[in-house]
């Protein structure tokens, strides 16, 4: 195995992860894991797919994330991840699946209407 690349995607965000056999070091944009996503519950969502598998520390993780916000950055290297480790693994898709890792989330944010302040306010309503 020399080195998996893949790709995930949330809302606007598009993450490239590479992973290669190494000791389980994740950088994020030439930062550090934990240098790029401060809060413990955006950190569990990039380590899921490994925690899940019992991979914790055994590959190392490239990560380039652009787009979006910092919650659908991390949901964005969750989903290239999990689809990294199936493709190493194929029995990694087992304990992947029924988690809904491997689904890519197809909500968007809904586009402004013309002459209303946003996507979903209502019009005037006037009863006369």
């Amino acid at each position: 195995m020399d080195v998996v690349h893949k790709i995930g995607r949330r809302k606007t965000a598009v993450a490239r992860v590479y992973l290669s056999k190494g000791k389980g070091s994740i950088s994020v944009n030439n930062r550090d894991l934990a240098e790029y996503f401060p809060t413990a519950t955006l950190q569990y969502k990039v380590k899921q797919p490994f925690s899940l598998t019992g991979n914790d520390d055994a590959f190392d993780v490239k990560v380039n994330v652009y787009g979006g916000g910092i919650t659908g950055q991390a949901e964005a290297i969750r989903l290239a991840l999990s689809r990294a480790l199936c493709e190493i693994d194929e029995e990694n898709r087992q304990t992947l699946k029924p988690e809904g890792l491997l689904t890519r989330d197809p909500r968007m944010v809904e586009r402004k209407k013309y002459g209303q302040k946003k996507a979903r306010k209502k019009f005037q309503f006037s009863k006369r």
